[in-house]
């Protein structure tokens, strides 16, 4: 691994600058492909490539690099966006990098890729690596798309398909969550006890430094996530106790919740928090990852470090 150069993509992200630390702290050398200019961390190469949405030139990037990690994409952005976009940038821009990348010599490629590709369940029984892949929209598909393009290839690869992730500077439905927890009153959700699976962003960025590792079987998709799923009324509580507070939960039913939910129009946003969607990291752990944080724990820092902000 010393002196190992990994080209990085996406590193401007929610995700990227974890990566960035972990993979420095496992003492590879990086080079940021960036789309536009932006100051690089000390000690870090950047590289300009331009805009995913037309054809990059990936040999200049790709010179003298061993591995890559390509986290770039179209994030997952709901209804409305053209389906042809998400196959432009999520599959197609994914696949000329890696025809560079295999021309180039490059040892592995790891892309960071989605439950997505495997699911788009918001509730329902565990989801097992070995199930046929059903995503439910354009970005499941486009990102399943890619992994089955990369299979073509002779190229070592992984594809790493996390769950919700979660930590300091998350939006959305955590973010929501973690409003909720820092309100100064009870709390009518210690009914939502169904399991969900999450992802810790520093497990996010462990699991793509284990990918990188011959111990990681090459040639595969693997579902990201912290092992043990929690629940909603785990989260708060976690959430609160960070917060130096107690839980302060009252055990509302979860079938009224679903009720009100439905009747206001968000059953799916209620779903996407609150339903049971577990996905364990069975290849990973099998190889022997082990993920630095646990969910309980991270929680707790996360409503800690957003109280300290």
């Amino acid at each position: 691994m010393a002196n190992e150069r990994i080209l990085l993509t996406g590193a401007s992200g929610f995700v990227g600058p974890h990566v960035v630390a972990a993979l420095g702290q496992a003492g590879y050398r990086l080079r940021l492909a960036q789309r536009r200019p932006q100051p690089a961390p000390d000690g870090v190469e950047s590289v300009l490539v331009g805009d995913l949405r037309g054809p990059v030139d990936w040999r200049p990037a790709l010179d003298g690099v061993d591995h890559v990690v390509h986290m770039a994409g179209l994030a997952h952005a709901g209804p409305g966006l053209d389906e042809a976009l998400y196959t432009r940038i999520n599959t197609d821009a994914t696949l000329d990098l890696a025809r560079s990348a295999a021309a180039a010599g490059v040892r592995r490629f790891v892309l960071l890729s989605s439950i997505k590709a495997l699911s788009g369940a918001f509730d329902g029984p565990p989801l097992s690596e070995t199930a046929e892949p059903a995503p439910g929209d354009a970005y499941g598909r486009s990102k399943l798309a890619a992994e089955r393009g990369l299979g073509e290839l002779d190229l070592d690869w992984v594809a790493l398909r996390p769950v919700l992730i979660y930590g300091p500077g998350v939006k959305a439905n955590m973010a929501a969550l973690l409003r909720l927890a820092r309100l100064p009153i009870p709390l009518p959700l210690g009914g939502l006890r169904a399991p969900r699976s999450l992802l810790a962003v520093e497990n996010m960025a462990d699991a793509i430094r284990f990918a990188l590792t011959p111990d990681c079987p090459a040639r595969q998709a693997c579902t990201v996530s912290d092992p043990e799923p929690v629940s909603v009324a785990d989260m708060l509580t976690a959430m609160r106790s960070g917060l130096g507070r107690a839980p302060g939960l009252l055990p509302v039913p979860e079938p009224w919740l679903r009720m009100l939910a439905r009747l206001t129009g968000r059953e799916e946003t209620f779903l996407k928090l609150a339903g049971s969607l577990v996905a364990r990291p069975e290849r990973l752990l099998r190889a022997g990852w082990r993920p630095p944080a646990e969910t309980k724990a991270a929680l707790a820092r996360l409503a800690a470090t957003a109280r300290a902000g």
